[in-house]
């Protein structure tokens, strides 16, 4: 199971990768929301997919009687889904009003400290 996960985390990767050096914000912004969700996946993939039992600790002895499920990486998981989804909607905000100023969702033409038509400084001595 754990290399089939393997090989899906690493698709997702690779196509967040691809998407986020694509030049229009709108893929941009599914290859970052494509990375989170691959690095959700790496962490939960780590943290074993066996089923276990809860890790509650009987009242009789001082460790988990049983192999139990390690709940680190389901709360990093947790957290990080909460983390990637607020800043996804900001980024998205972010793009929406960048198009909205520049007409554009291109970043090449988002260029603004480059305008279009100035002298270019020179190049050499």
């Amino acid at each position: 199971m754990e290399g089939s996960f393997s090989i899906l985390i690493g698709f997702f990767f690779a196509a967040s990768t691809y998407l986020m050096l694509s030049r229009q914000l709108i893929r941009i912004l599914l290859g970052v929301s494509l990375l989170g969700n691959a690095v959700n996946l790496l962490i939960f993939t780590t943290g074993r997919l066996t089923r276990e039992v809860p890790p509650v600790i009987p009242n009789s002895s001082l460790v988990p009687v049983e192999v139990t499920a390690n709940p680190l990486p389901q709360a990093l998981i947790l957290t990080a889904i909460v983390i990637s989804f607020s800043f996804f909607a900001f980024l998205l905000v972010l793009a929406f009003r960048a198009y909205q100023e520049l007409g554009t969702d291109d970043a090449n033409e988002m260029r603004v400290a480059e305008p279009v038509g100035e002298v270019k400084p020179p190049m050499g001595y």
